[in-house]
């Protein structure tokens, strides 16, 4: 579901509520695409401020000029008008032709910053000077050159709030070159989305422990051990993950899991086994044991409002199980 900023009240603010109730109809009828190619049907131009106090002042010469006949006058005033608008074409030309390629974001989670690039190609044999991309209502800008007949690439950036799968929200590119007096803009609508796991609980407890295997009598430990059994000492060239530092500070030796023994028992993370009743923190500590689990190299299994994924590990079953944590109830 994509973020849809809040309305103003419209009896404390009617101006600012009537404009964002006119962007989001504008907005709604966007095509929704990952690649947006500029033409003159989608960019758009109006005088800057500067712009505006050029004309004015244009204005003033042309009126001096006619009152007290100054022949110079009149060259001054026309050179400058011509000026400003073979400004206003360069600076319309600067963004039209322009192809926008949206690459694909990484998933991030929940209060990380999500990071969109996007790449933009010139097709024309000369370099577009200042261009700038930003999120549409921000004012955190990423400038940059477009070289003749090549590409650059810019990067933007957001943070998502919440879990769940998000629209990327509309982008805007703009130039004000070669002298800042016209603004040449256009609004983008990707149709990309970006997945936001849940926000790992900072200090997680340990994880449960397995549940034994069906028909594997050495699953349960033996009576008296008093630890878990899946501890061995520490073999020359075992990885650093794999050491137990709790262990080895009070004993003052190392040891290490040892991942044949813990599979012995089947790893599954649950809620019920979180001990927590709000949804949100349930799923938070969850994720926080998926990775865990994964660093540990351990293989392990998530139950999740009817969806069981069976025990397994590496990178593809990790991004499986946030998926699942991310989407839940959505």
């Amino acid at each position: 579901m994509p973020v849809v900023p809040s309305l103003p009240h419209p009896l404390l603010h009617p101006v600012a509520y009537v404009r964002a109730q006119f962007q989001r109809w504008w907005q709604a009828r966007l095509p929704l695409t990952d690649i947006f190619t500029l033409t003159q049907r989608n960019v758009y131009i109006l005088p800057t401020r500067p712009g505006f106090m050029l004309g004015i002042t244009l204005l003033v010469l042309l009126v001096a000029s006619i009152n007290y006949q100054l022949n110079l006058g009149y060259l001054l005033t026309f050179l400058l008008a011509g000026c400003s608008l073979v400004a206003m074409h360069v600076c319309h030309a600067t963004l039209r032709g322009l192809t926008l390629h949206l690459i694909a974001t990484d998933p991030v989670f929940t209060g990380a910053t999500a990071i969109i690039f996007i790449n933009m190609e010139n097709p024309r044999k000369s370099t577009r000077y200042g261009i700038g991309l930003a999120l549409l209502g921000s004012d955190h800008w990423s400038w940059t050159d477009v070289p003749a007949q090549a590409n650059a690439t810019v990067h933007v950036a957001f943070k998502p709030e919440r879990r769940g799968l998000h629209r990327v929200p509309a982008l805007t590119a703009e130039t004000r070159f070669p002298l800042g007096t016209f603004r040449v803009w256009t609004v983008w609508r990707p149709a990309a989305q970006v997945l936001v796991y849940p926000a790992p609980e900072p200090h997680a407890p340990a994880l449960p422990l397995g549940e034994p295997r069906a028909g594997d009598a050495a699953a349960a430990p033996g009576p008296g051990s008093g630890d878990y059994d899946g501890i061995r000492a520490y073999r020359r060239g075992d990885p650093l993950k794999l050491v137990v530092w709790k262990k080895a500070a009070k004993a003052d030796e190392l040891v290490s899991r040892d991942t044949q023994q813990v599979q012995r028992r089947e790893l599954w993370l649950e809620p019920q086994q979180t001990g927590i009743s709000h949804t949100e923190q349930q799923l938070s500590r969850l994720c926080a044991w998926v990775l865990q689990a994964e660093q540990q190299g351990l293989d392990y299994g998530l139950r999740l409002g009817g969806l069981d994924i069976k025990p397994a590990h590496g990178e593809s079953h990790k991004r499986r199980c946030l998926q699942a944590l991310a989407l839940h109830g959505t």
